[in-house]
């Protein structure tokens, strides 16, 4: 496993490149075939899914910011506390709370197993248009 800094490193400019928004440059961090669990729907997404959801959440909620709350080292990468701030497009405040295992294999992520409150996530269904 990298030294302790470098993961840290790692995991700081992954969630930077996630409030950024730009698919390519999170595509980077991800390997090939990594698979992007949630716990609400038991689905394992491909890297293609996650950013095209990625992608709309930058669309939907353009205010957006990932805060760090809590960050563990595992053997075989991080897990993470934090909670995603952002405006809803009516100009709402919203909050989602998540707690993200993420493995880690030749410097990219294989896996990450990500848990969300659903009823926190619902108001994000009506802006599916």
């Amino acid at each position: 496993m990298p030294s302790t800094m470098d993961v840290r490193d790692f995991a700081a400019r992954f969630m930077t490149a996630l409030g950024r928004g730009d698919p390519d440059e999170v595509r980077a961090f991800y390997a090939p075939d990594a698979a992007l669990w949630h716990n609400f729907d038991d689905v394992a997404q491909t890297v293609d899914e996650n950013l095209n959801l990625m992608a709309w959440m930058a669309r939907k909620l353009p205010q957006r910011h990932y805060r760090v709350t809590r960050l563990e080292l595992l053997p075989d990468g991080w897990m993470q506390q934090h909670v995603l701030e952002a405006t809803l497009p009516d100009g709402r405040p919203f909050r989602l709370l998540a707690c993200c295992v993420v493995q880690v294999k030749d410097g990219v992520i294989t896996r990450i197993d990500e848990y969300l409150d659903p009823a926190q996530a619902a108001v994000l269904r009506t802006l599916r248009s």
